[in-house]
């Protein structure tokens, strides 16, 4: 009999071209995505006189440096001049790029999806930690760097060693309030930013089962911020229903082999992982971090944690932490004042997640500005037509372009040094905001709730307007 195999098992072997004796595999990749950031790749690839082996397979995003404001004009020129090169090499190459003044732009990460460029099955790389993201669907997912980037576009394969599987089951259900960031966070603070190093990570159980696709891939694109190589969860009918007649999708007699393909997409009964995790879903409260690593974070009715409970080699870290931060050991983390709050990154700028913040802001005023930005133009669109923009330019929070924006600081939208932001984004850490930027990490309605009230606060004590 065979063995039984996990979902890594079977997409690794469905890509797996050739395995040299130390073990790395050579992967055959199935979608190549990049952005303007990659353009460095495309300088290798010129300087050989080489082509990009499937352009059909390859795609162009801008959207990590691209201004959420003032495109028409770009004012910094090294920024129009990524966004003009991307868009160079995207015609000289003849690859689909979602650009500036396509309608379809947005996060790389969000656009994917969106699209029907990510299916289950499918090994899909881009030059950006995140790319696990695209695991909610059962895909190979993961991040790759600038000379990896460089292989991909160049042979439309890549080297990599097989990573030991990892489970980590929500069981029961989630309580009111909680979202898939908070069990992101939540599995985070317990294991450690280490807590599943190296690892392929799949998510499982009833909490997770019960999520739709915007949930998943918030939990997926968490991934990398707990030490894993990337996130998984296997396809089901919710998956088939999100992606059937998006653009790129399989059609027709196409389509009915492509979910029988998908169907096998699961971990057969007791194949073996190399760690299991298990979770009491209905235990994760609403959760925020406090400190500069994802893994500094507490419920919300929680105090923030003594230093000398911590273990030992978690103590440096959480003291630099409260000195950057501005915080104290026993304080409780409920009532911690915010300057500023943004909406908005792969992780949490999906219709979904400004649906749930708008549900918060409606009828209410913000006590401190903050921006809101789409996770791509064509979300934008629909949140326009339901009148989401409007619950948030009432509320007193700026309605913007979409993009990165705010998550990186890299694109003219920041959080100044010494203030305090309520972030709706996937890291924390010192600057990533901006020089001295202080960023506490929590979902979407969070952060609508602290916007409301001016400081960290329960979204479940919110009630009605």
């Amino acid at each position: 009999m065979e063995k039984p195999s996990t979902l890594l098992d079977k997409l690794w072997a469905d890509h797996e071209i050739f395995r040299r004796d130390d073990g790395t595999s050579l992967m055959w990749v199935d979608r190549h995505l990049v952005h303007e950031g990659s353009h460095h790749a495309f300088a290798k690839l010129a300087a050989r006189g080489a082509d990009v082996a499937e352009p059909a397979l390859t795609f162009g995003v801008a959207d990590h440096y691209v201004p959420t404001r003032g495109r028409a004009d770009i004012k910094d020129p090294d920024i129009a001049r990524m966004i003009a090169t991307l868009e160079k090499n995207a015609q000289a190459h003849g690859l689909t790029l979602f650009g500036l003044r396509d309608p379809r732009q947005g996060i790389v990460h969000v656009v994917g999806p969106e699209q029907g460029l990510t299916l289950p099955g499918l090994m899909i790389n881009c030059g950006d930690s995140h790319t696990s993201t695209h695991g909610a669907f059962g895909a190979l997912a993961f991040g790759i760097g600038a000379t990896e980037v460089a292989h991909v576009l160049a042979t439309q394969t890549l080297w990599q060693r097989k990573p030991p599987a990892m489970r980590i089951t929500f069981e029961g259900d989630l309580g009111f309030g909680v979202t898939a960031k908070d069990m992101a966070l939540g599995w985070i603070a317990e294991l450690g930013a280490d807590g599943a190093r190296g690892h392929a990570v799949e998510y499982a159980g009833a909490a997770v089962d019960a999520l739709d696709m915007a949930g998943r891939m918030t939990l997926c694109n968490l991934s990398i911020e707990g030490g894993a190589r990337f996130g998984m969860i296997a396809p089901d009918a919710k998956t088939y229903q999100y992606v059937k007649g998006r653009a790129f999708a399989p059609k027709g007699d196409d389509w009915d082999a492509a979910v029988a393909y998908w169907a096998t997409l699961r971990t057969d009964a007791n194949a073996p992982f190399a760690s299991e995790v298990r979770i009491n879903a209905s235990a994760i409260a609403p959760t925020v971090t406090w400190g500069t690593s994802p893994e500094q974070a507490v419920p919300i009715d929680a105090d923030l944690p003594d230093i000398a409970a911590l273990p030992k080699d978690k103590r440096a870290a959480a003291e630099a932490a409260y000195d950057y931060m501005g915080l104290r050991p026993g304080a409780p983390v409920a009532g911690t004042p915010v300057d500023q709050v943004f909406i908005g990154s792969c992780t949490n700028g999906r219709l979904e997640d400004l649906r749930a913040a708008a549900a918060i802001l409606k009828g209410r005023k913000a006590r401190v500005p903050g921006l809101v930005s789409p996770g791509s133009a064509l979300i934008k669109a629909q949140a326009e037509a339901e009148g989401l923009d409007a619950i948030f330019i009432l509320a007193g929070l700026e309605w913007v372009a979409s993009g990165c924006s705010m998550c990186v600081g890299m694109n003219g939208d920041l959080v100044e040094p010494g203030k305090r932001c309520a972030s709706s984004t996937n890291r924390n850490f010192r600057g990533r905001q901006g020089l001295g930027s202080r960023t506490h990490l929590m979902s979407p309605a969070m952060v609508a709730a602290a916007a409301v009230k001016g400081e960290i606060t329960d979204v479940r004590t919110m009630g009605e307007t």
